[in-house]
């Protein structure tokens, strides 16, 4: 159907407790059913729902590949074969967040000729352990090729 669907991850944490009763058991299978987007071939676009949820892009990084809240519930993750993995997770912020705006010439990577949009953390976001994933500390960021943030 070439769809780019654009979800907010931290919703199925959020949700988790009242999407079920809402939808039913039947239906609830197929919402919040990022992973299966992906084996279907689309490219998802993940970003943030402020002021609804918290606007901090690292807890929804955290929802996205455990799909638990922030106290870590439930164990295991809720309907976790719907996890991204961690590539999947940063993808859907970046590349895929850019082609399903029609920007993928303008930013979604680093490249030159590319808008220069990054932030340098402190943690190896791949190899980190899972609970870290929900609280990094911006070292550095760059918008647009300009440094408008650097930690002391």
């Amino acid at each position: 159907m070439d769809v780019v669907p654009s979800i907010q991850t931290v919703h199925a944490t959020s949700d988790k407790n009242m999407a079920e009763d809402r939808v039913g058991p039947d239906r609830i299978k197929g919402a919040y059913a990022w992973h299966k987007f992906i084996e279907a071939g689309c490219l998802i676009q993940n970003g943030t729902d402020a002021p609804v949820e918290l606007v901090n892009p690292y807890h929804y990084l955290y929802a996205a590949v455990t799909r638990m809240d922030r106290e870590g519930e439930p164990k295991g993750g809720w309907y976790p074969e719907d996890c991204l993995t961690r590539e999947e997770a940063l993808r859907s912020y970046t590349v895929w967040a850019a082609y399903g705006a029609f920007e993928e010439k303008l930013k979604g990577s680093i490249v030159v000729g590319k808008l220069a949009n990054f932030v340098k953390i402190d943690k190896d976001i791949i190899n980190c352990p899972e609970s870290e994933l929900k609280g990094f500390k911006a070292l550095l960021t760059v918008v647009g090729g300009e440094t408008v943030y650097e930690s002391k």
